[in-house]
């Protein structure tokens, strides 16, 4: 596993309102990164475009956490945990991920995570830029490091929609 350094064990506390988004392809390198993530993250834009979303992986998170991330966005359905991810300083921010795979025409395509303050309540970053789909199926490893979510469902590709770094103008839909 990447060990990501330096480490500082400082955490960064962030407004609840904040909402990260970013956007990878299949192999997990970051296509898209709002202004939100690149303020807290603490890298720069061009750092993170074209580099593998690991870069934030801090070396505090199991292998098994990751592994069940990547196992479950592989059998198309998307997954919901709590994350501790590093910051360019070395200092950390925990963060409720939702991360989904993007159809097209019933391809995965791409992945886009939506991610908050761990505080925050869980109905907000339900309603945030993802039409909602379908059910997964319930798989132990993923609920030893998940929360039961209602959303917990795939996202489909609008090409008529797109994640704005103000905020999503696309609405979820059951």
């Amino acid at each position: 596993m990447k060990k990501n350094l330096p480490v500082t064990q400082r955490e960064i506390d962030y407004p609840e309102d904040k909402v990260f988004v970013t956007r990878t392809d299949t192999k997990g390198i970051i296509t898209y990164a709002n202004d939100s993530f690149v303020e807290v993250s603490g890298f720069s834009r061009e750092e993170l475009l074209g580099i593998n979303h690991n870069l934030v992986r801090h070396p505090d998170m199991p292998e098994w956490a990751f592994k069940s991330l990547w196992d479950t966005l592989k059998s198309g359905h998307p997954w919901i945990g709590i994350v501790k991810n590093r910051a360019a300083n070395g200092d950390h921010y925990w963060v409720r991920a939702t991360v989904s795979p993007v159809t097209n025409n019933g391809i995965v395509t791409e992945y886009i995570s939506l991610r908050k303050n761990r505080h925050a309540p869980k109905y907000r970053l339900r309603r945030r830029c993802i039409s909602l789909v379908k059910r997964p199926r319930r798989n132990p490893a993923i609920q030893a490091v998940s929360e039961p979510h209602p959303a917990n469902q795939a996202a489909t590709f609008n090409p008529a929609g797109s994640v704005a770094d103000a905020g999503c103008r696309q609405s979820c839909h059951r």
